[in-house]
């Protein structure tokens, strides 16, 4: 099997058995033994431990995974499953915010927007892109790409990685709320198709404010919540010592939301999350656009907003 590259400490099981079978394959280079047996049934345990503790993570587990510094980002994605790209710029109205990227772009041949979140790889690309959390001119420039994808009848997909909307004093002077509400409004009755994907964090209205689609995915190890289980955990418990227990209360793991109706559908990772083979993960995502893209493009345009529509009014439950 691949080697897992291991980074956190739930890990530790793999780490230790990668280590033992290293131990081992030292020691028969050494003495020239043949050690095959005793290499076989280590790989054969690893195999098994590492297909169980993925199979198994916990919530917190899962944010841990999203968070992960190589996983694949918005820009990585468009390099993997995009022909080109042209980026747009600017919201027209205040300026270009960093942290939500879009433009026109070519997949297998057919013309989409493609919109969504860049944290950034090293320090100096997170400051630039603000970690990914937008300002309301981010949001506003997203609303400007889709309307001017309608324009031109070309579908929208978006890429949702985001810990939330910037929360500073001069993004809410701005309009925050403002800025991502009218995105819900206007996403909900755009007359082309929408596809939504999360393929890392998906905090709160920023992550809102490009998730409203016709198809809403979420990669297997990502999560999605009115808020981070850390901010959850400093509210309820005055503390951030509690966010593994408000990480499984808020339920937010794409087996939870699948199972409660939230999301259309839960795409694979590789083995160990999508940083271990992200060439892999982007045909993944991309064979899943392509079979979205011919089935909605199949669909009256009234019809398929009144099935948005629908489907996001089915949400929840209310007690008159």
């Amino acid at each position: 099997m691949q080697q897992i590259k291991t980074s956190f400490d739930f890990e530790k099981p793999i780490a230790d058995l990668v280590q033992q079978i290293e131990k081992v394959k030292q020691v028969a280079e050494k003495t020239k033994v043949d050690m095959s047996a005793t290499l076989d049934e280590l790989d054969g345990k690893l195999n098994e431990t590492t297909n169980n503790l993925y199979k198994n993570l916990t919530g917190w587990n899962k944010v841990q995974m999203s968070r992960h510094p190589d996983r694949p980002q918005t820009l990585d994605y468009i390099s993997m499953i995009c022909d080109d790209f042209i980026e747009l710029h600017g919201d027209r109205t205040v300026n270009d915010d960093k942290a939500i990227i879009g433009g026109f772009a070519t997949i297998n041949g057919q013309t989409v927007m493609v919109i969504g979140h860049q944290k950034g790889k090293n320090t100096k690309e997170r400051q630039f892109r603000n970690f990914g959390m937008a300002n309301p001119e981010g949001y506003r420039k997203a609303l400007r790409l889709m309307r001017l994808a309608e324009k031109f009848n070309k579908p929208v997909v978006s890429f949702i990685d985001t810990m939330g909307a910037y929360p500073g004093l001069e993004a809410e002077e701005r309009g925050q709320g403002e800025a991502i509400a009218r995105n819900l409004l206007e996403m909900s009755i755009l007359r082309v198709p929408i596809i939504c994907i999360v393929v890392g964090e998906g905090a709160s209205g920023g992550a809102l404010g490009i998730g409203i689609g016709d198809k809403v995915y979420m990669l297997e190890h990502t999560w999605y919540s009115v808020i981070s289980p850390e901010s959850c955990s400093s509210i309820l418990w005055r503390s951030w010592d509690f966010k593994e227990k408000a990480a499984e209360c808020l339920k937010l793991t794409s087996d939870d939301m699948f199972g409660n109706k939230l999301i259309d559908g839960i795409i694979p990772e590789p083995l160990g999350g999508a940083h271990q083979n992200p060439e892999l993960m982007g045909q993944t995502l991309k064979d899943y656009i392509i079979k979205d893209l011919a089935s909605l493009g199949k669909l009256k345009t009234d019809k398929m907003i009144e099935q948005r529509i629908e489907k996001f009014c089915a949400m929840g439950v209310v007690n008159e």
